[in-house]
């Protein structure tokens, strides 16, 4: 029997190519700005971030390109008014990545650094990164409101073995969530919907949320899935027992092509007449009664999530999946994913193949 799939860079079959196009989660700005500078791995490359004097984030190559020195504050990469000085020789770079002065004579025109185009989502920055450098193909969502009736934002990172498509893919999965996550009466709601690099994905369910010292709620939650492209998941939920919103961002960025580093970022809207009474909540004030509900919703999607981490490590990417009827919508996510890889895509639509 000959055996067809995609190879990717490891040359096994049916590897995923290991860095789809899209916006991808670089820092918080807070941790920019108390840090001054960052550096990190992100999808392959290495790369610093600082904040200017104007408030611009900037995100660029961590190589100089007078000599090639890695800028990165390990090395002694610094910012000074709002610039990125070279450890090596002194070159000075502004967040247009313009060379704007040196030590000992005018600065180079052509010495200019690779900037990736950034958004910010409530203090969260997310870079672009296309295939061969391509330009942003699209753009991610408007900043959701968040007046005072919402909490600050907590966060959870992992780094493990897997890829964003993947990870992804667990939006459209409604099985797993009874069998891997014990939910019950877990159901679709209407058809998911795909507009360009836009899925949206909603269903209802019934959890169980055990909270030490309290007793145990079962809850019905309605959620509505919004995922922009690979990097980029936003879950509302609306839990009706209890009488809360909550957000959850679920941020898979790619390290070097084998790791992925997911950031779990959540937030909690109080009701000020929850549907039922939590004890020994409801005394508290609420702004207090809102972070300790969030850190409630934290802590429960860090355990969901760890149990997903353990599977993604060890699976294998199937091109084609061998699908049952229950599986709902995969064969569509895997559809919509193909826009992801255009260098892929060309290939394919040349050999007629529709692997994905």
């Amino acid at each position: 029997m000959t055996r067809k799939g995609r190879r990717g860079v490891t040359g096994r079959v049916d590897a995923l190519p290991p860095f789809p196009e899209g916006w991808y989660f670089v820092a918080t700005r807070r941790s920019i700005l108390h840090k001054k500078l960052i550096e990190k791995t992100w999808l392959g490359e290495e790369i610093v971030a600082w904040c200017g004097e104007d408030g611009r984030i900037a995100v660029v190559d961590a190589f100089c390109p007078h000599l090639g020195s890695h800028m990165g504050p390990t090395v002694g990469g610094v910012v000074r008014d709002g610039c990125l000085v070279c450890p090596f020789h002194g070159f000075v770079f502004d967040t247009d990545g313009d060379c704007v002065a040196t030590p000992n004579a005018p600065p180079p025109r052509a010495a200019k650094l690779t900037v990736y185009e950034t958004r910010e989502i409530l203090g969260m920055v997310f870079a672009w990164w296309g295939v061969a450098g391509r330009p942003p193909q699209w753009d991610l969502p408007d900043e959701p409101s968040a007046g005072s009736e919402w909490s600050g934002l907590r966060s959870h990172t992992y780094r493990f073995r897997g890829h964003p498509q993947e990870t992804t893919e667990n939006s459209v999965d409604l099985e797993h969530l009874s069998y891997t996550h014990g939910y019950f009466d877990v159901a679709p709601v209407g058809s998911i919907t795909i507009e360009g690099a836009y899925l949206k994905s909603c269903f209802d369910f019934r959890n169980v949320t055990r909270i030490p010292w309290l007793r145990d709620i079962v809850s019905d939650i309605s959620t509505v899935t919004h995922v922009h492209g690979l990097g980029y998941s936003f879950v509302e939920f609306r839990d009706k027992t209890i009488g809360i919103h909550a957000r959850l961002w679920v941020l898979a960025t790619p390290v070097d092509g084998t790791l992925v580093e997911m950031v779990l970022v959540s937030q909690v809207r109080d009701n000020p007449k929850p549907g039922r009474f939590i004890t020994g909540l409801g005394f508290l004030p609420m702004r207090l009664r809102r972070s300790v509900m969030n850190l409630v919703l934290i802590r429960g999607e860090k355990w969901f999530v760890g149990q997903d981490v353990t599977i993604w490590e060890r699976k294998r990417y199937r091109s084609p999946p061998r699908l049952c009827r229950a599986d709902g919508p995969i064969g569509k996510y895997r559809l919509y994913c193909r826009q992801f890889y255009p260098e892929v895509e060309a290939e394919t639509e040349g050999s007629g193949s529709r692997s994905v």
